[in-house]
């Protein structure tokens, strides 16, 4: 049976030169929890997700998954622990087609040499079939078989949003970080992404950690809270309580 990890943030203090952006931050992320953070522009959020990811060294602190220093490993290796990321500017391959891209986050469930892709082995075409049939089970999932051959290019904003989220599904992974997943997206979009991020934390049981704006989707997907401002945290809870918190109404919410 797999073991699920825990994320442990742990007195996290980052900074750059004169300016910090995140100051002795803590919080924990159980097995299959769908937390968010929340924050103005700023706030520091998407540098957790670098200190997670292994893009940043936190300055003190420590970021653990299950018994892993993420503090000592690189983006690759968070990647093999099986945490995968989105990103809130989109990153993929526009000159490739919808199912390159996602086969391409197939890649780390390959078992397989560079002999052995020379020689196109027995191991080699069982593999590739593998990765395609996954492939084509994430296309069907977020419902874009239409645009299986589309290039990356050719598609609108909300389906090239759902294609990268795609792509880190097919890295099978325990873990996701969705960094603004419904960015720039109009109400239906808004709400086809939240129903298939609900989907993925209640049917594939994933643990995610959401960074988002959209205040209505966050208070009614989220099981968990977290409120940054100019790198401190603010507070922590469920949505219910979070709403009603003093400090993240004057801070960020701007309403009782």
């Amino acid at each position: 049976m797999v073991v699920i990890e825990s994320l442990k943030f742990n007195n996290v203090t980052l900074k750059f030169g004169g300016i910090t952006a995140l100051n002795d931050i803590s919080f924990e992320v159980k097995p299959k929890k769908l937390y968010s953070i929340i924050g103005p522009n700023g706030a520091g959020k998407t540098s957790i997700f670098n200190c997670i990811s292994g893009i940043y060294r936190p300055t003190t602190g420590t970021v653990k998954y299950g018994d892993n220093n993420i503090n000592e490993l690189r983006p690759d290796e968070v990647a093999s622990l099986g945490i995968a990321r989105t990103f809130q500017n989109i990153e993929l391959f526009e000159n490739m087609t919808v199912l390159d891209n996602i086969l391409i986050g197939c890649h780390r469930q390959l078992n397989y040499g560079p002999i052995s892709s020379l020689l196109y082995s027995k191991k080699v075409k069982k593999n590739e079939i593998q990765a395609r049939k996954n492939a084509e089970e994430i296309i069907d999932f977020l419902e874009i078989e239409q645009f299986r051959y589309s290039y990356i290019m050719s598609l609108p904003y909300g389906v090239q949003k759902r294609v990268e989220l795609g792509r880190a599904l097919a890295m099978n992974p325990d873990m996701l970080l969705l960094d603004e997943p419904a960015a720039g997206m109009n109400n239906e979009e808004t709400e086809d992404i939240a129903r298939f991020i609900i989907d993925i934390h209640e049917e594939m049981k994933k643990t995610i950690i959401m960074v988002d704006h959209d205040m209505n989707m966050v208070m009614d997907i989220a099981e968990e809270v977290m409120v940054l401002n100019f790198g401190e945290k603010l507070a922590e809870g469920v949505p219910a309580e979070i709403v009603k918190d003093k400090k993240v109404i004057d801070a960020y919410l701007g309403v009782s």
